[in-house]
């Protein structure tokens, strides 16, 4: 019989993948989509790794749980993978409330609607790094204290718990992957990784002279999507539900990720590079880096695509873009 999946977050970077990864497995995929202002819906990413096609799209929003709820009885999903949210750190500044709504209450919204309607279902939590902020370990484990720095980590932090409590409470199959940075061409244009590589390409094409970026000492644990999502879906195969740090456990400056970026293309880091106090956060994050030895040990997971390979295709998928 084949099973079926609901993707919230579907058209962003990690449900494009995710979906891929689960069509390849056989699964009927079915993915929450929320309509702008048009009647269409951005499938970019799909359409990108040739899938859009393949997908069922269904209207929805975290926000309304009605909706939600007649989306799990319609679609009756084996796997409900929670990947929505407002992913901007920086946007969490100036949109809290919103952040808030999507990003944490948004999560109680379909825990309550597998609760309701398909409590059998298993159900994936995207939690974040960003939650340990001003860490309290020099490298995060599952068991590390979390003390979040911006508005996205605190609503991340709450969805994250809630999980937890519906776990505990109401015995679903309820798991959290606490996912440090990860990365990918499908990666928005507002990211710092895409940012790099795009202003990269940029420059490369003669379309721009400087990149500006904020503080590119900060540290942080980088992988790519791809790797990510597979980790998602071995999740919820394991018979009990638990929460997992994803990770590399390495730790790369950005500044060290600029130079990967400049040096593919041939050009010097000093002679483009522009750095701009008003890209700084309010509030800091300094360095992150991920012990993913739990998942290791629990069900083989290990990144596959390395730091430097990702830079590459990232930039050459930029320029392949630009070109057209």
């Amino acid at each position: 019989m084949t099973k079926k999946a609901l993707v919230t977050g579907i058209t962003g970077q990690d449900g494009a993948y995710l979906a891929q990864l689960l069509l390849e497995k056989g699964y009927e995929v079915h993915g929450l989509a929320r309509r702008s202002s048009t009647s269409d819906v951005n499938l970019t990413r799909l359409e990108w790794l040739g899938i859009d096609r393949d997908v069922r799209i269904v209207d929805g929003d975290l926000l309304d749980l009605s909706g939600l709820i007649r989306t799990m009885k319609e679609v009756a999903p084996d796997e409900v993978y929670n990947l929505a949210a407002q992913s901007f750190v920086k946007s969490s500044w100036q949109q809290p409330i919103l952040t808030g709504q999507v990003t944490g209450l948004g999560v109680a919204n379909v825990l309550e609607a597998v609760r309701l309607e398909k409590p059998d279902a298993r159900f994936y939590q995207a939690s974040s790094s960003e939650m340990y902020g001003l860490i309290q370990e020099p490298m995060q484990t599952e068991t590390t204290p979390f003390y979040p720095r911006s508005p996205y980590a605190v609503a991340k932090l709450y969805g994250h718990w809630l999980t937890v409590n519906y776990r505990e409470s109401f015995g679903l199959h309820a798991s959290s992957g606490i996912l440090f940075n990860h990365e990918s061409p499908l990666r928005g244009i507002e990211f710092v990784t895409r940012k790099v590589t795009d202003g990269v390409a940029r420059i490369k094409l003669g379309l721009a002279k400087e990149l500006r970026l904020g503080n590119i000492d900060a540290k942080r644990d980088w992988g790519h999507s791809k790797d990510y999502v597979r980790a998602m879906w071995l999740m919820l195969q394991q018979d009990e539900a638990d929460d997992y740090v994803i990770a590399t456990g390495r730790t790369t400056t950005v500044r060290e990720m600029c130079r990967l970026a400049f040096e593919h293309v041939g050009l010097n880091i000093d002679d483009h590079l522009v750095i701009d106090p008003a890209l700084f956060r309010p509030a800091e994050v300094d360095v992150l880096l991920g012990n993913p030895q739990k998942a290791k040990d629990k069900f083989g997971w290990e990144p596959k695509i390395p730091l430097e390979e990702m830079i590459v295709e990232m930039v050459e998928a930029d320029l392949k873009r630009l070109k057209k």
